[in-house]
């Protein structure tokens, strides 16, 4: 149906009288209500070749001028300002941009429902649709009143996406509703899916523990350091011996010049105690034999340092005893060490740390030379070659005893300093084996000893299909943020690891998607952030080839990785007021404009602006209410302000006087 005509054509926006024949805002198409006279509104026209052109109401006005006769039959006073958006061409396929203009007089008409279908189609196979779902809901657009708005699933999910805006726009909600409806479909229901969210807020297991889903479906529910199942999660574990140097130098704040080398060696001995502790025949023997020759080379380089001998002396009294204290910490080791003869040899060179007259006379020598011949080389250079890989179990327990050890070994080379160049990470080790805030790190799932044995137990996918986990919600709210980040950098790394594995078709096969909640709190914009390289970097980059992919969620932009940021192909963005971040979305994303900008700052909680590759152009949409509800709601502070005043407690019996107690 006609609205009007362009009076104007300018390269940005088309000027258009309204029909006298059109009366209200409205017009009544075959039973559908069409709003056309509201800012955000939908309207065509067609150019010279027979392309219609999409665009866009940006203003409405009543003209003033108004002349003795109508021209074109154009006699009303109403105009409109159009901007165009894209173009329908004769194949009926959209594009964004426009390429040949309409002439001037053109007719402008109504967008129908029709029209939106051939616009925001989704690339859908049709081979497949009696098979499988395409797309899902994820409201009614804002332009076109009351036309729902479908997503496509492959190209929502298939690319790092990210849903912006300021704390109660209803980022949450948004999140919870799409996954949510990718659940509830049925017949070919979604058990290939691996979505993980970190739950920084402790609110999306409101929206999943009693949500509308498939019953072949399974979500799980973890919190880190709890020792039973509670409140209907289940323990969360991050085994430490998981970890790599980059990660655990972060988590100890280690400098690279030195405390980086010095924790590698701690990694290393940690290896060897603990192999020490568990196993025994040939292969505890070799690694006593390396045991005693640390312990020889030790003594050895504090005797030549060229100090007088009682100093030397005195020093090796303190590692000796050092050692003893060490190897008597942990119960196998001990027992090992003794039935070894490790103990032995401390006593002897310990009772051979004599002095008379200020002259060891060469006692302390000739007991390490006695020790020092125990040792076998052959079996030796094969231990010193042996380095534990970033997975390789061990205890966590010896972490505290190579410390020492290491501590020791500089010493004994007359690095004096040492401890005070690693007092920052020694306290940090502290804060790791003590602190309760660490537990899930300390402790790990029943036999669990590598990366593939872990990621099954997370994802329970050796288990069969109704058993295995398609969601996994790990509530992060009690955390601090150096362990906030170190969980959510390791788990990922773990998963990005194990995908950079698979071969050919396999990286294909079972995606997994990372919901990063409150992102801006683990994946800065500067190197303030503990991790040198963070890993959603590499995972932004990368992760698609792996299929691994980033739902990002963040109130500030502004303090988002300006790399994650401009890996994302798709954008939900609710409300932002803040003209920081504001700024920084301008700045970053290609295609923004002040249009956009403008409907964000007015979009109301719910509401939000999409655009990128999942819809064909910008949309204006009110994402529908998830059901139930995140766990996000504000609180009403004049309903917990003003209550009714308690009644007050019924009076206490009256005293008889001269009652006497019951004997």
């Amino acid at each position: 149906m006609r609205v009007g005509k362009i009076t104007s054509v300018n390269f940005n926006q088309f000027k258009v009288k309204v029909s006298t024949e059109v009366r209200g805002n409205s017009v009544n198409l075959a039973g559908v209500i069409y709003y056309f006279g509201n800012i955000g509104s939908y309207l065509k026209t067609t150019n010279s070749i027979g392309e219609q052109l999409i665009c866009e109401v940006i203003s409405i006005f009543d003209s003033d001028m108004k002349g003795d006769t109508a021209a074109y039959d154009i006699d009303s006073s109403r105009e409109l300002l159009l901007k165009p958006i894209g173009t329908i061409t004769r194949d009926e396929r959209f594009n964004l941009g426009v390429g040949i203009f309409p002439a001037i007089y053109s007719e402008v008409n109504i967008v129908t429902f029709e029209d939106m279908k051939l616009i925001l189609q989704t690339n859908q196979d049709k081979d497949l649709c009696s098979q499988v779902h395409q797309s899902f809901h994820l409201g009614e657009s804002k332009n076109l009143i009351n036309y729902p708005i479908d997503i496509s699933i492959n190209s929502f999910f298939n690319i790092h996406s990210a849903v912006l805006g300021n704390s109660g726009s209803g980022k949450s909600n948004t999140i919870a509703h799409i996954i949510q409806d990718i659940h509830k479909k049925r017949n070919n229901s979604a058990i290939g899916s691996r979505i993980l969210i970190f739950d920084v807020n402790g609110e999306y297991r409101n929206a999943f523990a009693d949500h509308e889903k498939c019953p072949n479906l399974r979500v799980r529910f973890l919190k880190p350091n709890i020792e039973t199942a509670e409140d209907g999660y289940e323990p969360f574990y991050l085994p430490h011996f998981l970890m790599n140097i980059d990660e655990w130098s972060a988590f100890l704040m280690a400098t690279d010049a030195t405390q980086r080398p010095f924790w590698d060696k701690v990694l290393q001995e940690s290896y060897k105690f603990y192999m020490i502790s568990t196993l025994d025949g040939d292969a505890r023997q070799r690694l006593i034999n390396y045991l005693r020759y640390k312990i020889c080379n030790l003594l050895l380089t504090l005797h030549a340092q060229g100090d007088s001998e009682t100093a030397i002396i005195t020093a090796a009294k303190s590692i000796i005893y050092g050692l003893v204290d060490l190897i008597q910490l942990d119960e196998g080791l001990n027992t090992a060490c003794n039935d070894e003869g490790i103990l032995n040899d401390l006593n002897l060179l310990y009772s051979n740390c004599t002095i008379h007259f200020g002259q060891n006379d060469d006692k302390l020598k000739k007991a390490l030379e006695t020790v020092r011949n125990k040792v076998d080389e052959e079996s030796l250079r094969e231990v010193m070659d042996q380095r534990a890989t970033e997975e390789t179990f061990f205890d966590y327990r010896f972490l505290k005893q190579a410390a020492n050890m290491a501590l020791l070994e500089e010493d004994a080379r007359g690095n004096g300093r040492i401890r005070e160049y690693t007092s920052t990470m020694m306290t940090r080790l502290d804060f790791f084996l003590d602190n309760t805030n660490c537990l899930f790190m300390r402790e790990s799932p029943s036999g669990i000893r590598d990366i593939d044995g872990y990621l099954d137990w997370l994802w329970n996918s050796k288990r069969t299909v109704p058993e295995q986990t398609n969601m996994v919600i790990i509530d992060t709210s009690e955390l601090s943020r150096d362990a906030l980040e170190t969980l959510t950098s390791v788990t990922s790394r773990l998963n990005f690891s194990y995908r950079k594995k698979l071969k050919g078709s396999q990286r294909r096969e079972k995606p997994i998607h990372l919901v990063l909640d409150e992102a801006h709190r683990y994946i800065k914009r500067d190197t303030k952030y503990l991790l040198r390289e963070n890993i959603f970097e590499q995972i932004a980059r990368e992760g698609r080839k792996y299929a691994l992919y980033l739902l990002i969620s963040s109130q500030r932009p502004s303090e988002l990785s300006g790399t994650v940021l401009s890996q994302c192909s798709n954008f939900i963005i609710h409300r932002i007021q803040n003209e920081v971040d504001m700024k920084y979305v301008y700045a970053i994303l290609p295609y923004f404009s002040d249009d956009f900008a403008n409907k964000i700052k007015q979009s109301v909680p719910g509401e939000a602006l999409v655009f990128g590759n999942c819809v064909s152009m910008p949309l204006h949409v009110r994402i529908q209410q998830a059901s139930p509800e995140p766990n996000s709601e504000n609180c009403k502070v004049h309903e917990e302000w003003f209550k009714a005043f308690p009644p007050p407690p019924p009076p206490l019996p009256p005293v008889v006087e001269g009652a006497t107690s019951n004997e």
